[in-house]
């Protein structure tokens, strides 16, 4: 009677283990000072499909306040508590960076929708594969390096010589410091820096000094509202030469607060923000026009973003690993799967999301190249193609 009670309870509980539930923790900054950007994740998120790799999916989402501490507990009740199987987010650098311990302890990979490349790299800019946290990193959006190319191309193929820089004093501005002047090189001469913070409510000082070295080009390094300052400031004092900006400022109420003082502003940006504009010869467009028309027939006209195509683009590279995860037969819910799932991941070949081509690898957990950035330009308070 035993073994019968035991071979019946073997029995029962087989299909518990093959339905095992399918978990993604998402930490956004929904509120606080990246709302803007936390917001278009969350729109992007609300498009998700109820399923991944073929199976059905619970989708945990918490707002961490754009606070670095907030974000850390989410992260912990996520994996901890829920059993994620895999992270989505956070919006801010700061943060997953200071989530990284936890997929260290937990054994999670995470899809940052985070900017710098510092997430998965080492500072000096080398691939952290061996690194026991950053090896679960993976991240969305284009590492800075990638888009001050774009940046320097077209300052170059304009003749602009003398660049004037001003930005966040934070790891944002630095970063962006550190890999503009590596991708100028000699071809271009930094002829003055400023820095100030997100909070701020006046450049007036730094404007000045950035304007009487007479620059032939400025480039701002800011993102979401807090970028519209030094172009109101600069529209103020009367220069009317080019402004260069980061794609961080790709939000719909930077366009609004921005007004006509940022009107011309170039900056460098992922395919799906400007779909429409890009030729039929580029590789990314069909996949980016798709997730636009999805994402206006929602929100309305002109209201994809850069941070709301890298959300969408998550759950895509996210759908083709899960589903090649559990062909393992390990279950959701374990270490197994989520070691498995972080392998595939990093597996990731030739595919294609909203802002560019995804090949990831050991040695890149970024994994996007010259497909990924192309230059915008805000017009009629719009952001458009700019062109080759």
């Amino acid at each position: 009677m035993k073994k019968l009670r035991t071979a019946l309870l073997a029995t029962l509980c087989i299909p518990a283990l093959a339905s095992a539930e399918l978990v993604v923790g998402v930490d956004l900054s929904s509120t606080g000072p990246a709302a803007a950007i936390g917001i278009q994740s969350q729109n992007a998120i609300n498009l998700w499909p109820d399923t991944l790799g073929g199976e059905k999916v619970r989708y945990i989402i918490l707002d961490d306040g754009s606070d670095v501490s907030r974000a850390v507990k989410n992260a912990r009740k996520l994996t901890l508590e829920d059993k994620a199987d895999l992270l989505v987010g956070p919006n801010l650098t700061a943060s997953a960076l200071a989530i990284l311990d936890v997929l260290r302890e937990t054994e999670t990979p995470m899809i940052a929708l985070a900017a710098n490349g510092v997430i998965v790299q080492n500072p000096d800019g080398t691939q952290a594969s061996a690194d026991p946290a950053r090896r679960w990193a993976f991240k969305m959006p284009q590492n800075d390096i990638l888009m001050a190319n774009v940046i320097v191309e077209d300052m170059v193929k304009k003749g602009y010589k003398k660049i004037a820089f001003i930005g966040f004093s934070d790891s944002y501005g630095d970063g962006w410091w550190a890999e503009f002047n590596k991708a100028a090189g000699d071809k271009l001469e930094v002829v003055a820096r400023e820095a100030y913070q997100r909070t701020d409510t006046t450049v007036a000082g730094q404007v000045l000094k950035l304007l009487a070295a007479k620059p032939d080009a400025i480039l701002i390094a800011g993102a979401g509202t807090p970028a519209v300052l030094p172009a109101r400031t600069l529209h103020e004092r009367g220069y009317t030469g080019p402004v260069y900006q980061t794609h961080g400022i790709g939000t719909l109420e930077f366009l609004q607060i921005g007004g006509k003082a940022v009107e011309g502003t170039l900056f460098p940006t992922g395919p799906g923000v400007v779909a429409r504009g890009l030729p039929d010869s580029n590789p990314v467009k069909k996949v980016a026009l798709d997730f636009t028309e999805k994402y206006e027939a929602k929100y309305g006209a002109n209201t994809a973003t850069q941070f709301a195509g890298d959300a969408y683009g998550a759950w895509v590279l996210a759908d083709q690993a899960v589903a090649r995860a559990l062909k393992s037969g390990a279950k959701p819910g374990t270490v197994e799967f989520r070691r498995t799932l972080r392998d595939e991941i990093e597996k990731t070949s030739e595919l294609v999301v909203p802002n560019g081509v995804f090949n990831i690898t050991p040695q890149d957990h970024q994994g996007f190249d010259s497909r990924a950035a192309v230059l915008g330009t805000i017009k009629d308070g719009k952001f458009e193609y700019a062109g080759d």
